[in-house]
C-alpha cells in the first residue's frame, strides 16, 4: 500500500511544474487530483501500518504557521477586514500544503525515495520547457514572452530555474550513464524555455542554481568536469540561437531597471506594502489581506511582487517568525548533510530565495515541496551513514602477547657426561 501510495506522490511531483497545461473541469488542475489521490492512499497506508515517523522541527513549524493563518484567516483577519473568499481560499491552500509535507515525510522515508521524487520534478520541469518551446513554434510571430499553456512567464521561468540544480545534483550522483545524461539533457531545455519566457527574475534565479556547478566541480574527475563545460557552453549558444531577439532585449534591461530603481513598478508596491505593515505590525491584515492593505495607498488591489513582503504584511510579525522558522529548520536540516548534498541543499534554497524577491509565492507548491526534499534527504543521509558507521567491521584490537614460557632446564643424561 506505501508503494502504491508513493507512486501516487510520485506523479503529483511530476505534474506540478506543468499542472496548468491541463485543467479539469470541476476539478481544477491535474496535480490537484494527483493531490487528492496520494493524500487518500497515503492516509489508508498509514492507518494499515500503524506506523508515523515522528516530525521534525521544519515539519512543526510548517503548522505552527497554518495553525497562525487559521486565527488570522477566521479570527483576526477576517473580523476586521472581512474579503471571507479570498482569505478562506488561500487558508485552504496552506492546509493542503501542510498535508503535501506530510506526504513527503511519510513517503519517502529513504535516499531513494527521495531522489526519486526530485527525478519526478525535473521530469514535469522537462515537460513544461518542451511545452513552452512548442508555445514558441506556433506563435513565434505575435508574442514577446512564451510560456507552457495556462502559465505565468514568471512563475514558469522560476520553476524552471529551480529544477536547474536538481537536475545537475542527479546528474553527478546516478552511476548509470543513461541516467546521467538524462539528467544534463535537461540544461539545454530549461536554458531556452527559461530565455523565451522573458522573465528577468528567472534568468536570474537560473544563474543562482546553476552555482551548483562550480560548487561541486571539486568532486568530479577532470574527465566529467570537461563535459560539464561543453554541456553548459552548448546549452548557452543553444540558447542565444533559438531565443528570439525581443525576450533577449527584455532580459538586457535587467540592468536599466535597476538604475531606474523602479523595477517595472514593482517599488512602488513595496512601498505602499512598508507602509500598510507599520499600521498593523504584529498580526497583519490577515491570510490574502495584502490586496486589501495597499488598496488606500495605491488606489487598487495588488499582490506584493515579493514573497516575504507579502507574508510579513498579512500575517504580522508573528507569523512572519513562524513562517521564516519553517525555513530556518529546512536549513538547519541541510547543514548536517555530507559536503556535497549540503552544498546542493545551499544552492537549491538560494535558488529560492531568489525566487521570492520579484514573485508572490508564499502558496506555491513549489515553495513548500522544495524544501520539504530538502528535509527529506537530509534525514535519509544522515541515516544511512549512521547504519553504514555502525555496520562497518570494527578494527580487531592487537591481541596481548602471550608470556613466554620458561625455558626447560637441559638436562644430560649419565651416558654424556661420561662420554
Amino acid at each position: 500500500m506505501t508503494s502504491v501510495a508513493y507512486g501516487a506522490l510520485w506523479f503529483f511531483t511530476f505534474a506540478l511544474p506543468w499542472e496548468n497545461i491541463i485543467v479539469i473541469p470541476g476539478v481544477g488542475t491535474i496535480s490537484r487530483l494527483a493531490g487528492m489521490l496520494a493524500l487518500g492512499l497515503a492516509v489508508l497506508a498509514a492507518v494499515v501500518s500503524g506506523r508515523f515517523r515522528r516530525w521534525r522541527f521544519f515539519q512543526t513549524g510548517a503548522l505552527l504557521f497554518v495553525i497562525w493563518s487559521a486565527w488570522n484567516t477566521y479570527g483576526g483577519g477576517y473580523a476586521f477586514y472581512g474579503d471571507y473568499e479570498m482569505m478562506t481560499a488561500k487558508f485552504r491552500t496552506y492546509v493542503q500544503l501542510l498535508a503535501v509535507l506530510w506526504m513527503i515525510w511519510e513517503l519517502a522515508p529513504n535516499e531513494r525515495r527521495v531522489r526519486g521524487l526530485l527525478v519526478a520534478f525535473v521530469a514535469g520541469a522537462a515537460v513544461a520547457s518542451l511545452n513552452t518551446i512548442f508555445v514558441y513554434r506556433t506563435q513565434g510571430g505575435t508574442h514577446s514572452r512564451f510560456a507552457a499553456v495556462g502559465f505565468d512567464p514568471n512563475d514558469l521561468a522560476a520553476t524552471l530555474a529551480l529544477a536547474l540544480p536538481m537536475a545537475w545534483y542527479l546528474s553527478i550522483t546516478y552511476r548509470h550513464p543513461v541516467l546521467r545524461w538524462a539528467s544534463r539533457l535537461y540544461l539545454p531545455l530549461a536554458f531556452v524555455a527559461i530565455g523565451l519566457t522573458g522573465s528577468r527574475g528567472g534568468v536570474l534565479a537560473a544563474f543562482t542554481g546553476l552555482l551548483i556547478v562550480p560548487a561541486t566541480t571539486t568532486r568530479l574527475s577532470a574527465g566529467r568536469i570537461a563535459m560539464a563545460a561543453i554541456t553548459l557552453v552548448a546549452s548557452a549558444a543553444l540558447a542565444l540561437a533559438y531565443i528570439p531577439d525581443a525576450s533577449l532585449q527584455r532580459i538586457g534591461s535587467t540592468r536599466a531597471e535597476v538604475e531606474e530603481g523602479t523595477m517595472n513598478g514593482r517599488l512602488r508596491i513595496w512601498k505602499a506594502g512598508v507602509e500598510a505593515l507599520v499600521q498593523e505590525p504584529l498580526i497583519g491584515y490577515g491570510t490574502g489581506g495584502f490586496d486589501r492593505a495597499v488598496r488606500p495607498i495605491l488606489r487598487y488591489g495588488q499582490v506584493a511582487h515579493n514573497t516575504f513582503l507579502q507574508v510579513i504584511v498579512e500575517q504580522g510579525i508573528l507569523g512572519f517568525v513562524l513562517w521564516l522558522l519553517m525555513y530556518g529548520a529546512a536549513f538547519q536540516q541541510v547543514l548536517t548533510m555530507p559536503l556535497l548534498q549540503r552544498r546542493f541543499g545551499y544552492v537549491v534554497l538560494a535558488t529560492l530565495g531568489v525566487v521570492f524577491m520579484p514573485l508572490t509565492w508564499d502558496n506555491q507548491k513549489a515553495a513548500w515541496v522544495i524544501p520539504a526534499l530538502l528535509v527529506g534527504l537530509a534525514a535519509a543521509v544522515v541515516r544511512a551513514n549512521a547504519a553504514a558507521t555502525a555496520e562497518s567491521p570494527r578494527r580487531p584490537a592487537m591481541a596481548a602477547a602471550r608470556p613466554m614460557r620458561p625455558a626447560r632446564p637441559i638436562v644430560v643424561s649419565r651416558m654424556s657426561r661420561d662420554a
